[in-house]
């Protein structure tokens, strides 16, 4: 490659970015998961679109695409609150073994008796189509205020259900006879055992060495808890272990362990996260053959509509029944499995395998995964209102930030009062922080000043905290109760612990 390749090499992919991003207004405005979007760039510039650019390189997407999804389940993670997820993780966790059996099972029966593919490709599909999509879930569910049980168990799940489909895709995919099901049922929790321990062991070492080493630069705290995280999913694959459950669980530890910097390391990690998601659409549409889709748009829509009305609700029937969830949340949950990129990325092994049939099985995919995206993503906000479901009233959490002093064994807490907060209208004297911490400094509308104890805090304002060691979790668990209980936090049983 000569220099001028290079310059044109980076000039289009900074043109890429550049619609990319400007296409995420449209996409945050008409409810439609990014995907769509960044799709369409990439089957525009493809061989049939105004690009006609040729590409089918299939093992190249597939590599690139598990890279990206490492950082978008890394970028997941870190974004997940413990507290949410804790109650409903055991939800979570039925619906991404239990839930995928019973998706599988009815998918495939689906695509053999009505879309007459032969069983190893019914199996394959059924598996592939049977996880939800890590990116689609958290950009949508980000927008719709939904309670935090929903959203905990549904980001939850779709952290989960990537390790056990990948193992059913890859275990159908082999050739020869298909194992026993006892034989791939203690593969896979093996599996999930190995990948779960090795997260959650790099996630707390990782989280203990960040918060008693104080890095030269903020800027290294991202790029450190990144490498973390990508350690843990090469030493979960490394170990036979599922590596994408160990980025998730170690992105998951080390997003709630109050590190320094921890909203400047999820801003990079979001970001991070969007060129990921840009970058793997964007091939996975150059991948198809538009041309090519006509003859499977039937078996695709046949398909998808057992998927989305049979399939995704009896597993969550199945699934979600012994813990008592009652059926206005089993029925947003049923139509928020949205499928993305990672049902596209998991039909690119049986082409890499060399499975009969398998560019059949990729556009079936595809079409199946856009056409249901644009019923499933736009919807979901209007049926969650229709259930009652919507949660517009619970106060919006605050933005705290930690920057450790090492020679003063303090800490200084950068706090952002959201437009939700019941800090407003505390004065600072009413925040009854702990001996050994005073707010120092407020910010307001640009200007700075010191407050005095009668100083009425306001929406937007932005203090600066000092607190020495001892009381610097006391002070941000008192900080983030009167955000979420006003004046009186404490003596109404207001929390600000994230346990």
């Amino acid at each position: 490659m000569t220099v001028h390749d290079l310059n044109q090499l980076l000039l289009l992919c900074s043109l890429v970015l550049l619609v990319a991003v400007a296409a995420v207004r449209v996409s945050s405005r008409s409810g439609l998961p990014s995907l769509l979007v960044y799709l369409g760039i990439g089957v525009a510039m493809g061989v049939d679109g105004i690009g006609h650019l040729s590409f089918s390189d299939a093992e190249l997407t597939q590599v690139i695409g598990y890279a990206a999804l490492v950082v978008i389940l890394a970028e997941g993670g870190l974004g997940t609150s413990w507290k949410e997820m804790r109650p409903a993780l055991p939800s979570a966790a039925a619906l991404a073994l239990v839930g995928v059996a019973v998706s599988v099972g009815v998918t495939a029966s689906a695509a053999h008796y009505l879309a007459g593919l032969e069983w190893r490709q019914a199996l394959i599909i059924g598996a592939v189509v049977s996880s939800t999509d890590a990116a689609a879930v958290f950009s949508v569910l980000r927008r719709v205020p939904l309670p935090s049980r929903i959203t905990g168990t549904l980001e939850a799940e779709s952290g989960f259900n990537d390790a056990p489909v990948v193992i059913l895709v890859l275990a159908f995919c082999t050739a020869g006879p298909i194992e026993h099901g006892y034989v791939l049922i203690g593969e896979i929790l093996l599996e999930l055992a190995i990948g779960a321990a090795i997260g959650l062991a790099v996630g707390w070492l990782g989280a203990v060495g960040l918060r008693h080493v104080a890095l030269p630069a903020s800027g290294l705290y991202p790029i450190a808890v990144l490498a973390i995280a990508t350690t843990a999913y090469a030493a979960g694959a490394m170990a036979h272990g599922s590596g994408f459950l160990a980025v998730y669980l170690c992105a998951l530890v080390l997003g709630n362990a109050k590190l320094p910097h921890a909203p400047a390391t999820r801003g990079f990690a979001e970001g991070l996260g969007w060129v990921a998601q840009i970058g793997m659409f964007v091939l996975l549409g150059l991948l198809v053959t538009p041309h090519e889709l006509a003859g499977d748009v039937l078996p695709a829509l046949v398909i998808g509509l057992v998927l989305t009305v049979v399939a995704r609700p009896l597993s969550v029937f199945v699934s979600l029944t012994p813990f008592k969830r009652p059926w206005r949340e089993q029925a947003l949950m049923s139509w928020a499995g949205l499928r993305g990129a990672v049902p596209i990325i998991l039909a690119t092994i049986p082409m890499v395998a060399g499975v009969r049939g398998s560019e059949r099985l990729f556009n079936i995919v595809f079409i199946l995964v856009v056409v249901y995206t644009l019923v499933q993503g736009p919807t979901l906000p209007w049926l969650a209102r229709r259930l009652g479901l919507g949660d517009q009233a619970e106060a919006a959490d605050l933005g705290v930030e930690s920057a450790p002093l090492e020679r003063l064994r303090g800490h200084l807490l950068s706090v952002a009062i959201p437009e939700k907060s019941r800090m407003h209208g505390v004065e600072v004297s009413e925040l009854r922080l702990p001996t050994g911490a005073a707010v120092t400094l407020v910010v307001r509308d640009g200007h700075s000043f010191v407050p005095t104890p009668s100083t009425l805090l306001q929406r937007g304002d932005e203090l600066l905290v000092v607190a020495t060691d001892p009381v610097r979790d006391s002070a941000e668990e008192r900080l983030r109760a009167v955000g979420r209980g006003g004046k009186l936090a404490g003596w109404l049983g207001t929390s600000g612990k994230e346990t």
